[in-house]
């Protein structure tokens, strides 16, 4: 464990609090940046000291003389690490996924979880049009054929302007991506179980006719029990012959045997994927590597302006707990005991609420 570049904290906040980062050097420059004068700004600061990820035993022991732990997206939140840290009084993911946190475990033993902002609304839809255009135009294809030393065939493109996107989801992605999609001309189809209308007019309809009907697809649902795989051997059948789907979103709302058997078979036409099933959310290699389908390495949020924006929104709740207020982006404030005594022993800087 190692102290880093500590800074006087400004005149507003006073409250002493020992904060570790656990982005180990390429995520810290990527994520974490151009925010760490900030956070220094307010709080103390201990880097994650290796090249690599640590895990949740080595956090333990790293972290000990911390009291927050601001985690990188593939730091998990398992149950031995609140019991195994007195000190600790929150855990705040620096994405807004918090699937791989025992929030449970954590606010049994008091510990307070939150999450980021969700500032990367603009930058995962523009990755799913950029998928989408590669599908259309074979772009990868034919890029490696080049590199490759081939002359690339003449690869017969679809152009966008007419088909037929279905976006399964209409939340905070699915209603900008839809906008974005209708601007190229295309006829956008929405079903969502818990939108009853489109305030942009979109036409709404059952998964089964947007599945029948759509060029392509974009499962960009949440990751619950019920959407879990729910692109699967009957929904693919579903789907007209040659259509395509563009998952940005969670791996798990593809079955991937089923997606994979219907690329063998020629029924799907293509699959570009952001997402999967393998470790920190990235594709899964046996499916990536298949012909027909383009695998980036979960880039969805992966611009300074997402990063800068998440990174600072860390740096705004360990400043809330320092004035005594309740972060932002909270989910478990009720069961937040020890963040509750720390301020009851006069550690924050404004009343308590």
């Amino acid at each position: 464990m190692r102290a880093v570049g500590l800074s006087p904290r400004s005149s507003s906040v006073t409250a002493v609090l020992t904060v570790f980062l656990t982005h180990q050097a390429d995520d810290l420059e990527a994520y974490y940046g151009r925010a760490l004068p900030k956070l220094r700004a307010v709080a103390e600061v201990v880097l994650n000291p290796l090249d690599r990820d640590l895990d949740t035993s080595e956090l333990i022991a790293a972290a000990s003389g911390c009291e927050v732990i601001i985690a990188h997206r593939s730091m998990p939140g398992e149950a031995t690490l609140f019991s195994g840290l007195p000190r600790l009084l929150a855990f705040l993911r620096c994405a807004v996924d918090i699937s791989t946190i025992d929030v449970s475990a954590a606010s049994a033993e008091g510990v307070l979880v939150g999450h980021a902002d969700k500032s990367f609304i603009p930058s995962t839809a523009e990755l799913a049009l950029a998928l989408m255009l590669d599908l259309a135009r074979n772009v990868t294809e034919s890029t490696i054929d080049f590199r490759t030393g081939l002359c690339p065939a003449q690869r017969p493109g679809i152009q966008l302007k007419g088909r037929v996107a279905g976006i399964i989801g209409y939340g905070a992605i699915g209603s900008y991506l839809a906008g974005v999609l209708r601007g190229l001309g295309m006829c956008v189809l929405v079903t969502d179980p818990l939108v009853e209308s489109t305030p942009d007019g979109f036409e709404q309809c059952e998964l089964d006719e947007l599945l029948a009907r759509s060029d392509f697809v974009l499962p960009l649902a949440p990751a619950t029990c019920s959407t879990a795989n729910m692109i699967d051997a009957e929904a693919l059948r579903a789907m007209r012959p040659g259509a395509m789907i563009v998952n940005v979103s969670r791996g798990e709302l593809l079955d991937e045997a089923a997606v994979a058997a219907a690329l063998d078979s020629g029924h799907l036409g293509g699959l570009a994927m952001d997402v999967g099933r393998s470790s920190d959310q990235r594709p899964s290699p046996e499916l990536a590597r298949r012909p027909g389908v383009i695998a980036t390495p979960h880039l969805g949020g992966l611009t300074p302006e997402n990063a800068d924006a998440q990174a600072v929104s860390s740096v705004e709740q360990v400043t809330a707990i320092l004035q005594g207020a309740m972060p932002p982006r909270s989910v478990n404030a009720e069961h937040a005991s020890r963040l509750r005594s720390w301020w009851g022993a006069g550690h924050d800087t404004e009343e308590t609420p």
